[in-house]
């Protein structure tokens, strides 16, 4: 996907979330995030929109977040300065121009295009379960890039990059130490190949042989079940269920 595709993504799915969210009571419960409700949801990812723009705009992470005075501003006040001020940010700036990021190889502005397109159509689809309104179909391409995303940069990246927290991560292991075992992730013609193990993770493309479980599902339906939006049912499993359900919690693990 290029980035002019990850904007119109993340405009689609700003205006959805905020279609779902003005449908809804500000206190009505999010089913996939427990403990949080409409309003919070929609200050959330306001709060989350602003916060990309300071590392932009500074070239530094903040070090008291979120800003005074947010906790009072109207949920769908924040939510629309945060996305107009992101999107202004976006278009003020090349895809190429440099800026912090939590992921080493890329600390690019294009890196954050791609997390808020993918972290807006998650939380779109929180805001239109929470609504009890149709929850839209992830376009084919955002979903195929989001389960990348979350693979990748997310479990794999981050059991390297944050070791002591990803030890400490309250996930029953299945796998050993030697990382020989293995879970392939498919669809749409894409598998990865994920090794765990109590250490680190890693992910390869292509299949593996003889993997533990192999996980597959049209794009939409996989993206939602490895971030806890969609039920087991959702995701075809052939081998053992018990090593889906251990790639599933160590991804709620690492995207707390």
């Amino acid at each position: 996907m290029d980035d002019s595709r990850f904007l119109d993504c993340l405009a689609a799915d700003y205006a959805a979330l905020r279609q779902a969210a003005v449908a809804a009571e500000p206190t009505v419960p999010v089913p996939a995030c427990p403990g949080w409700t409409m309003a919070g949801l929609v200050s959330h990812l306001g709060v989350t929109y602003l916060h990309k723009v300071v590392i932009m705009r500074t070239g530094e992470w903040p070090n008291d977040w979120p800003p005074p005075g947010t906790e009072q501003e109207p949920p769908l006040a924040l939510l629309d300065r945060g996305y107009t001020e992101l999107t202004a940010e976006f278009a003020a700036r090349s895809p190429a121009d440099p800026t912090p990021t939590w992921y080493e190889p890329d600390e690019s502005v294009a890196f954050w295009i791609r997390r808020m397109a993918q972290e807006t159509v998650i939380h779109r689809i929180d805001a239109q379960q929470a609504a009890a309104v149709p929850v839209a179909q992830i376009p084919d391409d955002l979903a195929v890039d989001g389960v990348d995303e979350v693979l990748n940069r997310m479990l794999a990246y981050g059991s390297v990059a944050w070791p002591e927290e990803f030890a400490e991560m309250k996930v029953e292991h299945l796998a050993t130490g030697d990382a020989h075992d293995t879970i392939a992730v498919a669809t749409q013609g894409t598998t990865w190949t994920v090794r765990p193990s109590p250490r680190e993770v890693t992910v390869t493309d292509g299949s593996p042989d003889h993997p533990r479980a192999l996980i597959e599902a049209a794009p939409d339906s996989l993206l939602r079940w490895l971030w806890g939006r969609a039920p087991q049912s959702s995701v075809q499993v052939t081998g053992d269920p018990a090593w889906a359900t251990y790639l599933r919690n160590m991804i709620a693990a690492v995207t707390v």
